[in-house]
């Protein structure tokens, strides 16, 4: 896992969201990779450390609950790479797990117990993560979170496998390079095929606000980018349209009411092109009803600031679609070089204490 702010302490949380059974945590090791990066199979020599549990090495998760470690003072580097190691002695009960099927960082399956291995070579290797939910660090009384709502176009499809370019990480690094935004940490909360009203790829926006935006330690921004999925998968009929639009505008409220009532900062970043994608009917309903909801974004104040994403991306020349320069080839998704595009149009002024 990559860090956004750095610190002298950390701990883990692990979940049991979506288990069918109770989730047995045996081992559990923390280490720096070989080379410092992401998706390696090795760890540096003499860097593992151990995981405890109220003191105790092993855990077991109650179904659909999350258990948070004991601290473990280690430092970390801003922007550095941790490698976390679990060790399942009794396997799962259930086939119903809780993963990331889109971390674009890969993980690495072996027999055993490998928790204090410096290397798992032969292991096999998924771009998946399981299990672990969150890195949490203690850090400066600066140091406050921003919360990232998001479908796959924040969750990185189209980035690098292991080279964390996705809009949140190379946001990330350009706000720890300014002096005034250096302490902001990045919590990107997002789930390809997400949608904001109804269960996709897991559980709809609003139904998953509170426990992975309100319940984050130290938010204190909030960042809403989604609803093309519901645009896309809604009836490319006129009515049907109409009514997509309407309702992600009055759930965009509702984010923004519960937000608020927990003392968030709430930005609304407005909706990218998707011309040339499966989503994009003849008639254009549905970009009739992206335009309805961005309208809404741009002018009726409720977001605390607007950031144009679809300003930021779409073709000047052709205002229905991507820029060829950012469009991964589908249409809908960014390459690296869209999602700096992203990353950019940012303000960094929105995050300034």
């Amino acid at each position: 896992m990559r860090v956004s702010a750095g610190g002298q302490r950390l701990r883990l949380r692990f979940s049991n969201a979506f288990g069918g059974a109770p989730l047995p945590v045996t081992r559990v090791t923390v280490a720096f990779p070989a080379g410092g990066k992401a998706g390696v199979s090795a760890i540096q020599p003499g860097t593992a450390r151990p995981v405890t549990f109220y003191g105790r090495p092993s855990t077991v998760v109650p179904v659909g609950a999350q258990t948070v470690s004991d601290p473990l003072d280690l430092p970390l580097a801003p922007g550095s790479v941790l490698t976390v190691t679990a060790y399942l002695a009794d396997g799962q009960a259930s086939e119903a797990i809780t993963s990331h099927p889109g971390s674009r960082t890969t993980s690495y399956l072996a027999t055993g117990n490998q928790a204090d291995s410096q290397d798992l070579a032969g292991a096999t290797p998924v771009d998946h993560w399981y299990f672990l939910s969150a890195l949490e660090v203690w850090s400066k009384p600066a140091t406050a979170a921003l919360v990232l709502l998001g479908d796959s176009l924040t969750d990185g499809r189209g980035s690098t496998t292991n080279l964390n370019n996705r809009w949140p990480d190379q946001l990330s690094d350009r706000l720890r390079a300014g002096r005034r935004t250096a302490g902001v940490a990045v919590a990107n909360q997002a789930a390809g095929g997400n949608r904001v009203l109804n269960d996709g790829l897991g559980p709809n926006a609003l139904a998953r606000l509170d426990r992975d935006v309100l319940a984050r330690s130290g938010a204190r921004w909030l960042i809403v980018f989604e609803g093309v999925n519901d645009i896309g998968t809604a009836a490319a009929t006129q009515d049907a349209q109409k009514k997509i639009a309407d309702d992600l505008i009055a759930a965009y409220d509702q984010i923004i009411v519960r937000a608020h009532a927990k003392d968030l900062a709430v930005y609304g970043a407005t909706l990218t092109p998707f011309g040339g994608n499966s989503y994009d009917d003849p008639q254009g309903y549905r970009e009739g009803a992206r335009q309805t909801v961005n309208e809404w974004i741009r002018t009726s104040g409720r977001f605390d600031a607007v950031i144009d994403f679809d300003r930021a991306v779409r073709d000047p020349a052709g205002p229905r679609r991507l820029s060829a320069a950012y469009d991964v080839g589908d249409g809908l998704h960014l390459s690296p070089a869209g999602y700096k595009a992203l990353a950019d149009a940012v303000p960094a002024r929105l995050f300034h204490r």
